[in-house]
This record gives C-alpha cells, sequence and structure tokens, in this order.
C-alpha cells in the first residue's frame, strides 16, 4: 500500500510500523503504518499529494514533546519534520528559523546573539513548530510575543505567509490547530539585551524548572491547561490524587500538574488517570479541565 512512497522519498527516509514511542518524549506509543523522514519542503509538499489522492491521512509532527499516541498506533503517514529542517538565521534583532529546530536550542543560539525574548523557552523540550502551534510559552512569555510570521503550507500543497492576527493566538492555541496548515518556517523578532543578563534569567528559570518539574521521568509536559482561577498542580493536590498511579502512569509526586511515565506506561493508563482527574474537577469544584498535551491515534 505504501510503497509508492519510496518513489518520493529515499528509501532509507522510510520507516514502516514504526514505534511511536521512540518518538515521543512520554515515550508511550503504538506503531504508525509508515513514518517519512522529509529533507526537504517539496518533499513534504509530494506526500502529502501522495497521500491526499489516496484518501490516506497524515500526522505531521516535530519532536513529540506535547504528543500522545493512542496504543493502537497511527493509521496512515506521519511526517516528522527533524534533522533537515533545523537551519537558522540571525540578522540584527530578526531572527529566521525553520520548524524543526528545538525551541531550547533556539533559545540558546539568540542568547549567544545578545537577543532577548526567548530567555522563557530555556530547556522547553518541544521544536519551534510545535511551539507555534500550541502557542507554548512559561514564566510570563508566550511564543505570540516574539512570532512576527510564519510560513505555512496548506493541504493543497499552497505555500503562504501567516502575520499579525492571522496567526490566531491564544492560550496554548493558534490557527494553525483549526486549519490544517503545516508550518514550515518563522520570523522572529526580538530585542537587544545585555548577554550576561540574558544567560542569568535563563539559569534562573533552568533552576526553577529542576526545582518544580519532573524532568527525570518522561512526560508530554502540562497535563492540563489552566482553568480560569486556578493552578492545575494545587488543584490536582486538593483533589488527593498527587502521587496516584495507574500501571506505570503516575501524577506526578513532584508537580501534580505532570503525568509521567514511570516505566511500562501505556497510553490507556495516560488516558485513565486524565478522566480521573477530570470527573473528580468536575465533582468536587465544577471546574472543566482541558488536556493540554495533543491526544492521537487509533482507539
Amino acid at each position: 500500500m505504501y510503497e509508492g512512497l519510496a518513489g518520493i522519498v529515499p528509501v532509507e527516509n522510510l520507516r514502516f510500523n514504526e514505534p511511536m514511542a521512540r518518538h515521543t518524549t512520554f515515550q508511550i506509543g503504538g506503531p504508525a503504518d509508515v513514518m517519512v523522514f522529509p529533507t526537504g519542503v517539496e518533499q513534504v509538499r509530494a506526500v502529502v499529494a501522495w497521500c491526499q489522492a489516496r484518501n490516506i491521512p497524515f500526522l505531521i509532527m516535530g519532536r513529540g514533546s506535547n504528543l500522545l499516541v493512542r496504543d493502537k498506533g497511527i493509521r496512515g503517514v506521519v511526517l516528522k519534520l527533524g534533522e533537515e529542517f533545523r537551519k537558522v538565521n540571525i540578522l540584527g534583532e530578526q531572527v529566521e528559523a525553520q520548524a524543526g529546530v528545538l525551541l531550547a536550542e533556539l533559545s540558546d543560539m539568540t542568547a549567544a546573539a545578545g537577543l532577548s525574548g526567548l530567555e522563557f523557552a530555556e530547556g522547553i523540550p518541544g521544536s519551534l513548530g510545535g511551539a507555534i502551534y500550541m502557542n507554548a510559552g512559561a514564566y510570563g512569555g508566550e511564543m505570540r510575543d516574539v512570532v512576527e510570521q510564519v510560513e505555512a503550507m496548506s493541504e493543497d500543497g499552497y505555500v503562504r505567509v501567516f502575520s499579525g492576527r492571522e496567526l490566531g493566538f491564544g492560550y496554548r492555541n493558534s490557527v494553525f490547530q483549526r486549519n490544517g496548515c503545516i508550518i514550515l518556517s518563522a520570523r522572529l523578532t526580538l530585542k537587544k539585551g545585555d548577554q550576561g543578563e540574558i544567560r542569568a534569567r535563563m539559569r534562573e528559570l533552568a533552576r526553577r524548572r529542576r526545582e518544580k518539574q519532573p524532568l527525570e521521568l518522561p512526560s508530554a509536559g502540562s497535563a492540563f491547561k489552566r482553568p480560569e482561577g486556578y493552578y492545575v498542580g494545587p488543584l490536582v493536590e486538593k483533589l488527593g490524587l498527587k502521587g496516584y498511579r495507574i500501571g506505570g502512569a503516575e501524577i506526578s509526586r513532584k508537580h501534580a500538574g505532570f503525568i509521567v511515565n514511570t516505566g511500562g506506561a501505556t497510553a490507556s493508563h495516560v488516558l485513565a488517570l486524565i478522566s480521573l482527574v477530570q470527573d473528580r474537577a468536575r465533582e468536587q469544584f465544577g471546574v472543566n479541565l482541558e488536556p493540554e498535551m495533543r491526544i492521537v491515534g487509533e482507539e
């Protein structure tokens, strides 16, 4: 069924029945029918067109840091934007970067150039594309504060630029969650700053992350979006669920806003924990908790 992809992408860039656990920071997930590692925009366009012509579903991913893949895996094609999509060009206060560059790596590069604005991204494990898709943020900063424009490909292969209000940024949200476009690159606008002060700020945020977050265990980051009027960690603690475990998945003992993989966790374990927390929060506080992680794959 998928042999035709070998005419588009070198065979060494194709993997069949590829375990998604190898490609997510949660280290969880069943197999994808086929994973493609495109080497450029034209290959992305060609693979997407091939899928659409055959009504085969496809999924775009970066580092998989905010992704939970269900245990039966993903039917169709997964395109992973990795090493070939990591070019960065810094011109004054403007930064042009491709979607596959790691956000923490970009934060370090801009700090080295004496540019301020991405300090909050120090330690965030995802790619630039994923960070834009989710409008990632931490410690008072968000991607919408620095992203000026985004180059993206529509599902029909047309590449266009989104800017300003077209980006549709909201809390952990962007227009790309609704329009199906594939983020290829972005232009960020930062500000000149003192390199020593920038580095000091990054060290402080790294220290706070180490102290408060369960970085020593696999996770998908914050499990839930913050509901109005509450912080998720303290809310889950009030529910008496801090440290609660189902299978290998546990509500972190270090920060109850995280679900961690203590070893051998499956997506079903994580989903059961998510449902438990949601039910208790609704019953006890009338709060609806929405998962922050993206949940994909076959039930």
